[in-house]
């Protein structure tokens, strides 16, 4: 548990990702018991006080519903990121990629943040963006002696904590407590890896928009499944089982190719199914998915819209 001279965590724009975070925190810090393992890698201050920025009555009242079962030391304020981000130490920019410029330019904004650590999970918009928005015409390094900027990028699955969230590699790197901070709280929703900044928008393609690839072909399995007589529930049921085993294999050290190659069996009907894939051309096509959802990321920081007129 944090002690009394833990840290104040703002969320700005504390929507479906914020409320996930919060929650992975919260559930950590209400565990009483830690392994060894974990001990050695938590930082000295952890969050104990908790700050949910959100503009309506309905959201303000969804984050309470959310979020209070923990009985965490949790305050809600609606309209005044301001306010929010004086009283806090660290603070998590989770709002809308489109509504960054009049978050970080608002009145009081940058005097609100000076010394502090503002951990991003906008995606497309790089730590450069947020920089020219807060100081524009200093250079990374006059920022860095103004603010510690880390940019995260989550995915939806945070929601039960088996997120896969990519943090980008900061240049000079970060202290090693400030380090372990952002790790130990990205932790509390699933994985975490570092990668290099020019990646990030293929990172979010990948981890970001990964969740509705593999919906798509879980539904597609599920289907052929129905297709061939068994009800639609059981069939959701085994599909999803199917691709956590799946993963779960993968994640225990398999590589996919050779675990494909296990199940296909000479004359078998893996195999039959696989050649019916690859006339379909699926490797390819969830592949340029990656691919095009790339480029669509890297446009969501200017606001930005897709050749359909739509933002991600």
């Amino acid at each position: 548990m944090a002690s009394d001279n833990g840290l104040t965590l703002t969320v700005v724009g504390c929507g479906t990702m914020g409320i996930a975070i919060l929650g992975g925190i919260m559930d950590s810090l209400n565990t009483s018991s830690q392994s060894s393992e974990q001990e050695q890698s938590l930082p000295p201050r952890l969050p104990n006080r908790f700050n949910a920025t959100c503009r309506s009555d309905r959201s303000a009242s969804r984050i309470k519903n959310e979020l209070g079962k923990y009985n965490a030391n949790l305050n809600v304020i609606q309209s005044d990121n301001v306010r929010a981000m004086k009283e806090a130490d660290v603070v998590l920019l989770a709002c809308k990629p489109f509504y960054v410029k009049d978050v970080l330019q608002a009145e009081g904004v940058r005097e609100a943040l000076e010394g502090k650590l503002l951990i991003s999970i906008l995606a497309g918009v790089p730590e450069a963006q947020l920089e020219d928005l807060l100081y524009p015409g200093l250079s990374h390094e006059q920022v860095r002696e103004k603010i510690t900027i880390v940019r995260t990028m989550p995915n939806t699955a945070s929601k039960v904590r088996e997120s896969m969230t990519v943090i980008n590699q900061s240049t000079p790197p970060l202290p090693q407590d400030t380090k372990n901070l952002v790790h130990w709280m990205m932790s509390r929703i699933g994985k975490v890896v570092e990668i290099e900044p020019k990646n990030m928008d293929a990172c979010t393609a990948l981890c970001g928009s990964g969740p509705a690839f593999a919906a798509l072909i879980m539904e597609a399995l599920a289907d052929g499944g129905v297709a061939m007589g068994i009800p639609r529930a059981e069939a959701n049921l085994m599909a999803a089982q199917v691709m956590r085993g799946t993963t779960g294999l993968v994640q225990d050290g398999e590589h996919p190719a050779i675990l494909r190659e296990k199940v296909s069996t000479p004359g078998g009907c893996t195999i039959g199914g696989l050649l019916a894939l690859e006339d379909g051309a699926v490797r390819s096509h969830v592949s340029r998915a990656v691919r095009e959802a790339t480029v669509v990321a890297s446009l969501l920081g200017s606001g930005a819209k897709n050749v359909n007129g739509t933002r991600h």
